[in-house]
């Protein structure tokens, strides 16, 4: 009898206590005045761009190609600053789009950080994106920014004319994209085999895209491929072999990305220098962005700020060659402070649409041309 008593004596109070906190419940939604759907909606839609510190979840994962040595080093400091568990899965960018779609029902990771623009407009059409106006968006020029903030640009890769320095002095050097066709480079040239390279691949339909843009057909680009074919002396069928190539004076010119020119010149001492050329170049612009329905949003959005801080993206350019977005990031190295990179007008969606047919006619019809009639 007296445990029965002590039992209702206990759930009685136990009532009390809830029914305090409901009623503390009720008079906290009346002074803040908002309809708490209403706030759930702002908080993830991102416009605010404010990070919620106080309700971060105990992780955060990370898809990325960054490799591990970047996705390591961020992930020391970013546990160190929040306490948060960071877990990456360290792929290529076509993979991680493939990966994204594949758990689109049940979303397993939290942030997509690294790939160029093309793959993150595709995910924004598919709907695997979610909204996200980061709190620096106003150091951002609208070029590198989705118009609605499914994405935006964490740093930039300008293509340039590659040379070796023991071969070709800066004066002597082809100073833009057309110059790389007169004869006296035939036989200098090494091209990375372009199916097979992201990189190759944008210049090359850039080239076609600079008249395509105006008459609607690739001919005049395709004629320009195939002069540059006469010039080609191989086509490696990887980076190491076409640095190789170059380096030796097998060729002593290519056409590559900025940023692993001046790292190869650095780290490695290859005798490598380069041209941006004069007419204007592709110019692409990695991204990050947050899968929908992310398993942990606010930690997400922590981590999407931290890695685009000022300091995170000098350290970016300082140690691994990568060209910030923000405009408001001081005393960058002299190799960015310094370049003067006019960006070629694409239109990413064309691109998108035709790459893999001009490739395709290229591997088909122009590649090898001039030495298979020898």
């Amino acid at each position: 009898m007296k445990n029965i008593k002590n039992f209702k004596f206990v759930s009685f109070g136990l009532l009390l206590v809830l029914f305090a906190f409901v009623l503390a419940g009720c008079m906290a939604g009346e002074n803040t005045g908002g309809d708490s759907e209403e706030n759930n909606s702002a908080s993830q839609s991102g416009d605010s761009g404010n990070v919620n510190t106080d309700n971060l979840e105990e992780k955060v994962v990370v898809y990325s190609p960054h490799g591990k040595d970047i996705l390591s080093e961020f992930e020391k400091q970013f546990e160190e600053k929040y306490g948060i568990d960071m877990q990456f899965l360290d792929m290529g960018s076509q993979e991680i789009l493939d990966r994204v779609r594949s758990e689109k029902s049940n979303p397993q990771a939290d942030v997509w950080w690294g790939a160029p623009q093309v793959n993150f407009d595709q995910a924004k059409e598919e709907g695997l994106l979610a909204q996200y106006k980061p709190t620096y968006a106003d150091a951002l020029d609208e070029m590198y920014y989705d118009e609605d903030w499914m994405w935006t640009g964490t740093s930039i890769t300008p293509e340039v004319i590659l040379f070796n320095t023991k071969e070709i002095s800066k004066e002597e050097a082809p100073k833009d994209w057309d110059d790389l066709l007169d004869p006296k480079w035939k036989d200098e040239i090494i091209i990375r085999y372009p199916l097979a390279s992201g990189t190759m691949r944008t210049i090359y339909s850039s080239m076609i895209y600079r008249t395509y843009k105006e008459t609607g057909s690739a001919e005049e680009g395709y004629e320009w491929l195939r002069k540059l074919d006469e010039n080609t002396k191989e086509y490696a069928a990887n980076p190491e072999i076409m640095y190789n190539q170059v380096a030796k004076g097998v060729g002593s010119l290519s056409v590559w990305n900025m940023p692993d020119t001046v790292m190869l010149a650095k780290e490695k001492g290859y005798p490598f220098d380069y041209i941006i050329p004069e007419s204007g170049t592709p110019v692409l612009t990695e991204g990050i962005a947050i899968i929908k329905d992310a398993p942990h949003p606010n930690a997400a959005k922590a981590f999407y700020e931290f890695v685009n801080t000022p300091e995170a993206a000098k350290l970016l350019a300082e140690t691994y060659y990568r060209i910030p977005t923000r405009n408001d990031v001081k005393d960058l190295p002299d190799w960015i402070s310094e370049s003067e990179i006019k960006p070629m007008e694409i239109d990413w969606n064309v691109f998108q649409e035709k790459q893999d047919e001009w490739m395709e006619y290229w591997d088909t019809n122009i590649k090898n041309t001039e030495k298979d009639k020898r």
